[in-house]
């Protein structure tokens, strides 16, 4: 997938840089696997907000996507190929010989008419699930699992991908996109490849109105807020500022906000870059 360059018409167009979208299907999403998208404009249960710069945007439907890959041995076709707003990846529609249709996250290079299957003793070829004990040192993945059967956790934004270094016990070895080697029981599934669009960090949106439409309002500066509403905020031009810090307080640019004792502390090997 490429990204294109428009003719500077108008400004909205002068910087734009959009998705070439010829390798997707030109078909409508299947009904059945869509439900809508409530939004909430980052306000709570109360109604009080807890997130800024969100509200608006275009009404979506969820596709929603089998992150379990649990029909085992059973193969199916890939049907279409679609594009998803709600997330960075494409989506492929699986049509199962059963008769079952189920959305996927789309691999780099699978095509309409390609045949994919989940298992323990299938090929590992691109699109197929398998558990990461049946897969070769060294291949290319994502849409890992964290535990087995509780569906893929990992490794699911566009472009990402993950590759398995080794194997020790019932834990495998995985270089994670961050640069982190991290531990992962064998027995959990991931599938084959990298996930579809890895050129969506080029696009450029070329006007605010086109962050409107996603449901992002603008956002801003802590240092030209006052000081009631920001620690940066407050004084006379370009005295304004201190040290950099988030609007509850919070120390950024080093400060290390991961939890000690967190669960998987004791399953990372190298940390990230």
């Amino acid at each position: 997938m490429a990204v294109k360059k428009f003719r500077p018409v108008t400004a909205g167009q002068r910087h734009r840089l959009a998705p070439v979208y010829t390798e997707l299907s030109k078909v409508e999403p299947e009904k059945s696997l869509l439900t809508p998208l409530r939004k909430k404009g980052g306000r709570n249960n109360s109604g009080r907000m807890t997130m800024r710069y969100i509200g608006g945007g275009h009404k979506q439907n969820v596709r929603i996507i089998d992150f379990k890959r649990n029909k085992h041995s059973i193969p199916a076709t890939v049907a279409t190929l679609e594009y998803d707003p709600t997330r960075t990846a494409f989506v492929a529609l699986l049509h199962y010989s059963d008769g079952e249709k189920r959305y996927i996250l789309a691999p780099n290079g699978i095509k309409v008419g390609d045949k994919v299957i989940s298992g323990t003793d299938v090929a590992p070829e691109l699109g197929n699930t398998l558990p990461l004990s049946s897969l070769p040192l060294g291949t290319i993945i994502h849409n890992i699992e964290i535990r087995p059967g509780s569906g893929a956790a990992m490794v699911r934004s566009a472009g990402a991908y993950a590759q398995l270094l080794a194997r020790d016990g019932k834990y495998s070895t995985i270089k994670l996109p961050s640069g982190e080697m991290r531990l992962v029981l064998s027995a959990c599934l991931a599938t084959v490849g990298v996930v579809s669009n890895s050129d969506h960090m080029l696009v450029r949106l070329g006007k605010a109105g086109r962050n409107r439409w996603l449901g992002r309002r603008p956002r801003v500066r802590g240092v030209v807020m006052n000081p009631v509403d920001h620690p940066m905020g407050g004084g006379e031009g370009k005295s304004s500022g201190g040290h950099p810090r988030s609007r509850k307080g919070l120390l950024s640019k080093g400060l290390k906000t991961r939890t000690p004792k967190k669960y998987s502390n004791k399953l990372i090997i190298g940390k990230k870059k």
